[in-house]
């Protein structure tokens, strides 16, 4: 389960907030819109990006954005004494007490899958390797997703500077033409200015936060990993709780058993 992470929405809103009312302040909003400028700097920047990348990987990077506005209510610490629990019933009623854990579970979780292999009954080794494949995979679609919004933090200041380009070529073509002066003038600037904000405050902060998030999904799905291996084994949970303290940080380690 999700929950909407506010920090995200927070910052992503204050911060263009600020830039509005900086521009407010300044004059009028309208003389920052330009239409040729919008097309140039974020269809050029869509177009470019997808270049370098198949359009799953786009569309993928889109919903991973959309997800970025989410934070995950289930912590490793959590996840962590979620574990021990569990190992410390299955040591004394047997692996198929996890039957009913599961049902508790999404369908689409990484720790019921975890659990489920170990109810199956498949060799610890193999369910290891299951897991860690998927993980592998999970962690290769999560950076395809960030580079897309690296990439795009790339195109954006460089569209900007194509727009500023175009716009000082026509207002140098038309310099007797004093009319046309002031809107060549409108796309060299406003150009420059999309791209660092679509950059700055857009692309770059999300993969940040794409990254950020990725790691922690990271180390929870290792927690879950530790975990149904150690219940596989049939291990005292002690030493899981040992193991698992190795994973988490130091401010964040577990005393089950304390």
């Amino acid at each position: 389960m999700n929950k909407i992470d506010f920090a995200t929405v927070f910052g992503l809103f204050g911060s263009f907030t600020l830039v509005t009312g900086a521009v407010l302040l300044g004059g009028s909003i309208g003389s920052f819109f330009n239409l040729p400028s919008v097309l140039l700097v974020l269809g050029g920047t869509f177009l470019v990006t997808t270049i370098s990348f198949s359009l799953s990987d786009i569309i993928r990077a889109q919903k991973l954005v959309f997800n970025a506005l989410f934070t995950r209510t289930v912590t490793p610490n959590y996840a962590a004494y979620s574990m021990l629990d569990l190992a410390d019933k299955c040591r004394g009623k047997g692996v198929l007490h996890l039957q009913n854990h599961l049902q508790s579970l999404h369908d689409d979780s990484f720790q019921r899958k975890a659990l489920q292999l170990v109810v199956d009954g498949l060799p610890v080794e193999e369910v290891n390797r299951i897991l860690q494949n998927d993980l592998n995979g999970m962690i290769q679609r999560h950076n395809s997703g960030s580079s897309v919004l690296r990439k795009a933090a790339e195109v954006a200041p460089a569209m900007g500077l194509i727009g500023t380009l175009v716009g000082l070529v026509q207002m140098l073509g038309n310099l007797d033409d004093p009319s046309s002066i002031g809107p060549a003038m409108a796309v060299a600037l406003l150009t420059t200015f999309y791209g660092a904000v679509l950059a700055n405050m857009f692309f770059n902060p999300l993969a940040s936060k794409l990254e950020r998030s990725s790691a922690e999904e990271v180390l929870l799905n290792r927690v879950f990993m530790l975990g149904a291996a150690s219940i596989g084994r049939q291990e005292n949970p002690r030493r899981l709780e040992m193991l698992l303290n190795t994973l988490l940080p130091p401010a964040n380690r577990v005393q089950y058993y304390s």
